[in-house]
């Protein structure tokens, strides 16, 4: 005899048990599937959420946007340390140390009218300028300062001008 046959004989014996296996089968497909439709719906509600963007927008004009926003910062990032480049490199010319001494020249005046006054750049580049007054006369006298030192006779209090500048 044949499988199939016996198979036959054997579902017509059993018709009952096999039909309720059936619906059993067929019942628990249909749970499956309603749960899969359920779930489909929640990501579908989420992707339409997510496409419409914050006012009323989808999601890709969204994201073009700022990228347009963030290629145009980072142009002015660029333009900005371009620009403070050349300000550092214009601020260690300019005077960035400063130092004073105020004394009296003569003891036949009164006060401490005279003085030396350092100007330094970052590099140590600049100039001491000195004042000596006197009841009669006033004279100021500018000299050159290259890398901290001068190619003139400095006085002490001309000198000491620089030390304060330096400690600055």
């Amino acid at each position: 005899m044949n499988f199939f046959s016996e198979l036959t004989v054997w579902v017509s014996a059993n018709i009952q048990i096999v039909l309720m296996v059936m619906t059993v089968l067929i019942f628990l497909a249909l749970i499956i599937f309603i749960n899969i439709n359920i779930k489909l719906a929640q990501m579908n509600r989420r992707y339409r959420k997510l496409m419409q963007g914050v006012d009323g927008s989808n999601l890709e004009k969204l994201l073009l946007s700022h990228i347009e926003e963030v290629r145009d910062a980072v142009q002015k990032v660029d333009t900005l340390t371009l620009t403070c480049r050349n300000l550092e490199t214009i601020s260690r010319a300019c005077v960035q140390q400063v130092g004073i001494v105020r004394f009296n020249a003569f003891e036949d005046t009164g006060s401490d009218l005279s003085f030396a006054i350092a100007l330094l750049d970052a590099q140590d580049n600049g100039v001491v300028i000195s004042s000596i007054f006197g009841r009669n006369e006033s004279r100021t006298y500018a000299k050159p300062i290259i890398k901290g030192k001068s190619q003139y006779f400095l006085t002490d209090e001309e000198k000491d001008a620089l030390e304060q500048a330096w400690k600055k």
